[in-house]
C-alpha cells in the first residue's frame, strides 16, 4: 500500500455486502447495546425484562435505518455463465457475475469457477458510484483504462448516462431521496425515544408511526425504478436478473414494525393505560399512592429548640 491505496488503482474496492461505514455504525450500536446490558442487573423485578425488550427493539431499528444506507443489496443479482474475459482475447472463462445495486451506486462481482483459470485469478469486486458528489461515467473511463475484465464493464455500461437503457438518472434520482426519507426517519425514531423517556407515551407511540410512514416511503421511492425496464443483461448464453435484495426487505420488515410498535402504544393509551404504564416502568404502586398518614410523630426536644 501507498498512502492506503492499492497500487495502480486509484480507488479501493468495497465489499458487495457491506463496507467500512457499515461496519462503523453497527460497532456504534453494538457498544450502546453491550452498554446497557451492563447496567440491566441493577434494574430489580419484572421491569428489567421490559427494559431489555424495549432497549434492544428500539436499537434493532435504529441500525437497520442507518445501515441500509450503505449497504449495496437492495437489489441483487447472479448468474454463472461462459464468458470471454478481456477485450482483445479469445480466451473464455467460467464465472459468476454478481450485480449488487444500493442507494449511492452499483457493486459488479466476477469470480471464477474455478478462481483460479488461463494462469489468473479471476475474483474482482468493483463499485461504481452514481451520488450526486460522485461521476459514474468517470468511474467507468477509469475502468476502461485498468482493463477491467468484459463482464464487468458489460455490466457497468448499462447503468451509465449515455446507455440506451436509460435508467442511471431513475437510479440515481430514487436512491436520493430514498435515502433522504430513511434520514428523516433516522430522526422521527430518536424523537420518538425522547419522548418515551420524558414520558410522553402516546406521542411516542404517534412519532413510531411517523418513523414507520418515512421508512414505507423511501420503499416506495426505491421502487420507481422499476418504471424504467432494464435492459437484458445477456452474458454469454446466460441472462442476469435482478430483484430486490435483502436490504429491501428489511427495510420493509422494519417499517412494519414501526407501524405495529406504534399503534400498539396509542390502541394501549386508550384502552388499558395501567397495562402500558407498566410495560414502560410508570405505573405507580397503589398502596403507596392512596396511603394515608395516620399518625404523626412529633420530636418536641428539635422543636423547643427552634423556637
Amino acid at each position: 500500500l501507498f498512502d492506503g491505496i492499492y497500487p495502480f488503482y486509484p480507488q479501493q474496492r468495497k465489499a458487495a455486502g457491506f463496507d467500512i461505514s457499515t461496519i462503523i455504525v453497527i460497532v456504534v450500536f453494538l457498544t450502546l447495546a453491550c452498554s446497557f446490558l451492563l447496567i440491566i442487573p441493577g434494574i430489580r423485578g419484572r421491569a428489567r425484562l421490559y427494559w431489555t425488550f424495549r432497549v434492544l427493539l428500539s436499537l434493532f431499528v435504529g441500525v437497520v435505518i442507518v445501515v441500509v444506507q450503505f449497504t449495496g443489496d437492495w437489489e441483487t443479482g447472479w448468474v454463472q455463465a461462459n464468458t470471454s474475459y478481456k477485450s482483445f482475447s479469445h480466451a473464455v472463462v467460467n464465472a459468476d457475475i454478481g450485480l449488487h445495486i444500493g442507494l449511492e451506486g452499483v457493486n459488479i462481482t466476477l469470480k471464477g469457477n474455478p478462481v483460479n483459470q488461463i494462469n489468473e485469478t479471476i475474483n474482482y469486486n468493483e463499485h461504481f458510484s452514481w451520488s450526486f458528489d460522485a461521476n459514474y461515467d468517470r468511474s467507468y473511463s477509469e475502468g476502461l483504462e485498468k482493463g477491467l475484465p468484459s463482464p464487468i464493464l458489460y455490466v457497468a455500461e448499462k447503468f451509465t448516462t449515455q446507455s440506451p437503457c436509460a435508467v442511471h438518472r431513475q437510479y440515481r434520482i430514487s436512491g436520493h431521496y430514498a435515502s433522504a426519507t430513511l434520514w428523516v426517519a433516522f430522526c422521527t425514531w430518536i424523537i420518538s425515544n425522547i419522548l418515551f423517556s420524558m414520558p410522553a407515551l402516546v406521542y411516542g407511540g404517534y412519532m413510531l408511526l411517523v418513523t414507520g410512514a418515512f421508512v414505507i416511503f423511501s420503499l416506495l421511492s426505491f421502487s420507481t425504478v422499476r418504471n424504467s425496464p432494464m435492459c437484458l443483461i445477456q452474458i454469454g448464453t446466460a441472462t442476469l436478473h435482478i430483484a430486490y435484495g435483502a436490504s429491501f426487505w428489511l427495510t420493509l420488515v422494519i417499517g412494519l414494525l414501526c407501524f405495529v410498535a406504534g399503534i400498539t402504544v396509542v390502541a394501549l393509551h386508550h384502552l388499558n393505560l395501567d397495562l402500558l404504564k407498566t410495560f414502560f416502568d410508570l405505573r405507580e404502586d397503589k398502596a403507596e399512592e392512596y396511603q394515608e398518614m395516620t399518625e404523626v410523630f412529633v420530636n418536641y426536644h428539635f422543636m423547643n429548640k427552634a423556637l
